[in-house]
């Protein structure tokens, strides 16, 4: 399946925005609760590569499937991918889930036997990206989700150990204390209004 290109650059420009959001959710320690409906809005985690040029590391928040404790991801815009050209040319990536934050070694699925079913599966934890993208992995044919899924590039992650530190998920979540006491702070400063109101009102007429 060949997708509009009008229809792609919508999609490129509007997972851009979104996967902004995404990031800043997990970096405020929001990121469990981007997966409490997986059925409709999908399984998000961020993947931490490299830049195979810059040297810098990078976060792309991506969908992904657990499969015998195995972690899966696509590129679905294909090996034009910036985020997937810098994990083949850098294989060692970090990845934050749900349950925590591993390093590990990635490297694409490219069997075709085992290709298919483990892409179906990543879609279908998708959930509304894969509709918007015009697939319906639930009840697409074998041959018309290979068909419209030719160019996507499936990555194999395998966790090798839990990490620890800074620069992890939850990073920003400083933010919320500091965010409690300035408006703890805003409501002390601001104090009851009520009744001091009135007893001046009662005052000025005693005074008449």
């Amino acid at each position: 399946m060949t997708i509009d290109p009008r229809l792609e650059n919508q999609l490129r420009q509007g997972f851009k925005y979104l996967n902004r959001f995404m990031l800043l959710m997990w970096r405020l320690g929001l990121g469990q609760w981007l997966n409490i409906w997986p059925s409709v809005l999908g399984r998000y985690m961020v993947i931490t590569h490299v830049g195979r040029k810059s040297g810098l590391k990078r976060r792309t928040p991506v969908n992904y499937a657990l499969v015998d404790d195995e972690v899966y991801c696509l590129a679905g815009f294909g090996p034009v991918s910036d985020w997937y050209r810098n994990v083949i040319a850098h294989p060692q990536v970090e990845v934050w889930l749900p349950n925590g934050w591993w390093a590990g070694h990635a490297e694409e699925v490219i069997h075709p036997g085992a290709r298919l079913p483990l892409l179906r599966q990543v879609l279908i934890g998708s959930g509304f990206a894969a509709y918007a993208a015009g697939l319906d992995p639930r009840r697409m044919t074998d041959a018309e989700l290979e068909a419209a899924t030719r160019d996507y590039c499936l990555l194999q992650i395998r966790l090798t150990e839990a990490r620890t530190g800074k620069d992890g998920p939850g990073d920003l979540a400083w933010v919320w204390p500091v965010l409690a006491l300035a408006l703890l702070s805003l409501a002390l400063r601001r104090g009851p209004k009520g009744p001091s109101a009135s007893s001046g009102c009662c005052s000025r007429g005693r005074r008449r």
